[in-house]
């Protein structure tokens, strides 16, 4: 058997910011590597062998957040939702140091942590493997020549969709008008239908919904936030 060759994929976000505080390190190096979701990256796992969520979180139904900043949406879902399990991706590593210490002081343990790109997640999940999942307040790329780089192109959806379960809940929060625009462009065209009836279901936050530290920004600063719920057809 041939064995799969590694994408090249370009990445424009950023891995690393401000030094790490010595907690954070400890973190990462005591925390991190019993939550990951399973051998995810090429030089882990190159044959591209699906991760075996059962092993992870049993019979529970698995969501995903793509890109969890801080965490604090993270963690809260898992607090109030024990009977899911949570995958979170994101390749900003004191992003995932923050979530590592929020897990610490929640105690929760329905959680997984992926510390990079959630297309290397795409690659390894099974179809239909995933009950929810968010994308939230993600890196807007607001020049015109970035738009290619936003998460809502196909290079993107396209995998989303195949490990989405059939009915899956897809929600997008973000305060850039034009990332609305593209989003409800190009999300229906990768198989999702827009669940909304009226503007409250766009304007008024979902009930469950914890405020992130990039969303009190975007209010400071005089942005207004959108919610977006899809819903994945099949």
């Amino acid at each position: 058997m041939t064995q799969p060759t590694r994408p090249h994929r370009n990445f424009y976000g950023r891995f690393k910011g401000k030094t790490l505080k010595r907690s954070q390190k400890t973190y990462l190096n005591e925390d991190l590597a019993a939550l990951s979701p399973g051998a995810v990256n090429w030089e882990e796992n190159p044959d591209r062998t699906n991760l075996d969520l059962k092993s992870r979180f049993g019979e529970k139904p698995v969501w995903l957040e793509i890109g969890f900043g801080g965490g604090e949406h993270m963690v809260h879902q898992a607090q109030n939702n024990p009977d899911v399990g949570i995958i979170g991706a994101e390749p900003y590593i004191n992003g995932v140091a923050m979530l590592l210490g929020k897990i610490r002081q929640a105690n929760v343990s329905n959680l997984a942590v992926h510390a990079g790109d959630a297309r290397d997640l795409f690659d390894v999940l099974p179809d239909a493997s995933i009950a929810r999942a968010f994308l939230l307040y993600p890196d807007p790329w607001p020049k015109k020549r970035h738009h290619r780089r936003r998460f809502v192109t196909p290079e993107h959806l396209l995998p989303l969709a195949r490990v989405l379960q059939p009915g899956a809940i897809l929600r997008v929060a973000t305060d850039i008008p034009d990332y609305v625009r593209q989003t409800l462009e190009e999300v229906p065209k990768a198989g999702f239908d827009w669940l909304a009836e009226g503007p409250a279901d766009w304007r008024e936050p979902w009930d469950d919904w914890l405020s992130t530290r990039y969303e009190q920004k975007a209010l400071r600063e005089g942005r207004v936030p959108h919610y977006l719920t899809f819903q994945r057809q099949g």
